[in-house]
C-alpha cells in the first residue's frame, strides 16, 4: 500500500505539470480581423485581414499552420496565411496587418448569414495546438438581376411617358 502511494504522488505531480504546460500554450495568440462581419452578393470573393498580437505566452510562438470551418456552399482559401503569415512571435510581439483568408461565394448561394471560425496551431517549432481563433460572418445578400433592372428602367420611362402625355394635354386644352 506504501508503495503504492510513493508511485501515486509523482504520477499527479507528473500530470499536472504536463496539464499545466498545455494549459499555458492555448489561446495565446490574439487574432484581431479588420472586419470580422462582411456583406456581399453572391459569386463574389471577400478578404479577411488579420493583425496578430502573441499576448500570453514568454517564449517565442511558432505559427505552425492552420484549421477552419466554414458554413457551406462558402469556401475558405488559407494561401493568405501561408503566404504572408510570420513564421513566429516573439514574447509581446505583434504582425503586421495582412491577408489571412479568403472566402468564396459560389454563385446562386442563398441570402443568408453564413459563419466561420479560423484556428492558428502551432506553440513550439513542431507543435500543432490551437493558439488562436477568429471567428467571421460572411452575410450573403440578394444580388438585382438584370431582368429586374430592366423592368424598373421600363416602368420609368412609362411613368415619365404618360406624365408627358397628361402634361401635353393640359397645355392644349388651356389655348
Amino acid at each position: 500500500m506504501k508503495s503504492l502511494k510513493r508511485l501515486l504522488l509523482p504520477s499527479i505531480a507528473t500530470a499536472a505539470f504536463l496539464a499545466a504546460g498545455a494549459v499555458s500554450r492555448a489561446d495565446t495568440l490574439n487574432l484581431v480581423l479588420d472586419a470580422p462581419y462582411q456583406l456581399t452578393t453572391g459569386s463574389n470573393t471577400v478578404t479577411f485581414d488579420v493583425t496578430i498580437y502573441n499576448t500570453g505566452a514568454a517564449d517565442t510562438i511558432y505559427l505552425d499552420g492552420d484549421s477552419f470551418n466554414i458554413d457551406s456552399p462558402l469556401t475558405l482559401d488559407d494561401s493568405g496565411f501561408f503566404d504572408n503569415a510570420p513564421t513566429s512571435l516573439g514574447p509581446s510581439d505583434s504582425s503586421s496587418d495582412f491577408e489571412l483568408f479568403t472566402v468564396t461565394v459560389p454563385d446562386g448561394t442563398p441570402t443568408g448569414l453564413y459563419t466561420g471560425s479560423f484556428e492558428i496551431l502551432g506553440g513550439g517549432p513542431s507543435d500543432d495546438n490551437v493558439i488562436g481563433v477568429a471567428d467571421f460572418d460572411v452575410q450573403v445578400t440578394p444580388e438585382p438581376t438584370s431582368l429586374l433592372l430592366l423592368l424598373t428602367g421600363l416602368a420609368g420611362l412609362a411613368v415619365m411617358r404618360l406624365r408627358g402625355r397628361f402634361t401635353g394635354n393640359l397645355c392644349s386644352k388651356e389655348r
